[in-house]
């Protein structure tokens, strides 16, 4: 369904698409829209009414609650596995976080008002759809409960092997200002946590660009009750 860079980008590579009935796909894959989405673009403002939903191949975005005071904290990510949007189909309007590309990529959109009249005929896709809010929902559970009770060391390895499952390579693009920012700790806690990983031999990072050389450590070092391999399609 089109191309960038040489890249063949198919629906099917989302997984949320993927679990669509064969009738529900060829309703909804022909009014898809292909789109390159770039680093640190804003899909959706916190409290606005979202155009679109989007549902991300190879882009990765982070879901980020703003306080008053401008500080910030990311409550889910989402990539190839789910959708950002889930507000359209809940029954509200307004999206309660910040939508921001936090991996460039390639994704598909769909009107919002395509998913407000799914939701309104409540079709076979709305199971799909809340099954994924499931997933959703679990996710933010378990980054509350970490935030509360886990190391700076913890919360940061959770948050590669987060980036890391959503990526098609073993490259992710994170600074350790971004890291802070979106666990909502100091800086300085993340260059630790990430100075300890790389003299052990689990990463190898430089200018926000981290390479995860053994994952299996970055495991070891985050709580033990985390899933990370969130896949809606396997619900």
């Amino acid at each position: 369904m089109g191309t960038s860079a040489g890249r063949v980008v198919e629906p099917r590579e989302n997984q949320l698409l993927a679990a669509l009935s064969p009738s529900e796909q060829n309703r909804w894959w022909p009014q898809l829209e292909q789109v390159v989405l770039k680093r640190g673009q804003v899909l959706c403002e916190s409290g606005v009414d979202p155009d679109h939903a989007y549902f991300p191949i190879t882009a990765i975005v982070s879901l980020v609650y703003l306080t008053v005071d401008g500080e910030s904290a990311e409550t889910t990510v989402v990539g190839h596995e789910g959708m950002v949007g889930i507000s359209l189909f809940m029954g509200g309007s307004a999206a309660p976080t910040q939508a921001v590309v936090q991996s460039a990529g390639h994704a598909f959109r769909l009107r919002s008002q395509v998913i407000r009249d799914e939701a309104s005929a409540a079709s076979s896709v709305m199971k799909v759809l809340l099954r994924y809010t499931l997933v959703m929902m679990a996710q933010v559970a378990q980054t509350a409960a970490c935030n509360r009770f886990h190391s700076i060391d913890q919360l940061y390895c959770r948050r590669l092997l987060m980036g890391l499952d959503r990526s098609s390579t073993d490259e992710l693009t994170l600074t350790q200002e971004h890291a802070a920012s979106l666990l909502g700790v100091r800086r300085e806690g993340v260059t630790a946590a990430a100075h300890k990983l790389q003299r052990r031999g689990a990463i190898r990072y430089r200018r926000g660009q981290i390479c995860v050389l053994d994952r299996l450590q970055l495991e070891a070092g985050t709580c033990d009750h985390v899933a990370y391999r969130e896949s809606a399609a396997s619900m």
